[in-house]
């Protein structure tokens, strides 16, 4: 079953958190936070999101954002995941999920 799909208000920072699958690492190299913040501007931009901070973990990211739409920050996470996850699959011949899955579901 699909998860319930966020509360996502207009114009409200929202910290959101990025975990690695069972907590192994998504940056293994510096070029690696390099490409992921890279492709983080260009998707907010893309969207019309803000970044007001982040912190990159070497197994998870903390990210500040406000979108001026009610689906920006979910298409920037969306955007920024698809390219990520292949760009670490293709770089370390690896496959599979990278990233946890998040329910909101009790």
């Amino acid at each position: 079953m699909a998860r319930l799909p966020r509360l996502s208000i207009a114009g409200c920072p929202q910290h959101i958190i990025q975990r690695g699958n069972n907590r192994q690492a998504c940056f293994f190299a510096e070029q690696d936070y390099k490409v992921y913040l890279d492709k983080l501007k260009n998707a907010a931009a893309k969207h019309n999101v803000s970044i007001h901070a982040f912190v990159l973990m070497s197994n998870h990211v903390h990210l500040l954002m406000t979108a001026f739409s009610t689906d920006g920050i979910s298409q920037v996470m969306q955007n920024l995941g698809r390219y990520y996850v292949r760009y670490i699959n293709q770089t370390y011949q690896r496959t599979g999920t990278l990233w946890k899955v998040v329910s909101n579901r009790p």
